[in-house]
C-alpha cells in the first residue's frame, strides 16, 4: 500500500547536543514512532532535522518532547507544506 503524502507537512527543527550519527539515529528513532511521520532526515553536523509529517495524525507540538526524551535540546522550529498554517489558523 502507498501512503498518501501531497497533504503533508514539512518541520526543519534546530536541535542542539547532537554530536555523532548515534545521536542522529536516536533523534530518527524518537520521531519515526509517531503515526503520520512518513520521513525523518537528521544531520548533526548542521544541528537539524527535517521531518515529513501528515497533519491529521500528529501534531509539529508533539515532536519537542519526544526529543527532549531523547536527551537533547529542540531549538527553532520552521514549517512549510499545502496547509502549512493550519495549526495556528484559528478554528472556522
Amino acid at each position: 500500500m502507498t501512503t498518501d503524502v501531497t497533504k503533508d507537512q514539512l518541520a526543519i527543527i534546530r536541535i542542539e547536543g547532537m554530536h555523532s550519527h548515534q545521536c542522529e539515529q536516536a533523534i530518527q528513532a524518537a520521531l519515526g514512532r509517531f503515526e503520520g511521520v512518513h520521513e525523518v532526515e537528521v544531520d548533526f553536523l548542521s544541528g537539524q532535522c527535517s521531518v515529513l509529517y501528515d497533519p491529521t495524525k500528529v501534531k509539529i507540538a508533539e515532536f519537542s518532547p519526544a526529543i527532549e526524551a531523547a536527551g537533547y535540546r529542540p531549538g527553532d522550529t520552521s514549517q512549510s507544506g499545502n496547509d502549512a498554517d493550519m495549526e495556528s489558523s484559528p478554528a472556522a
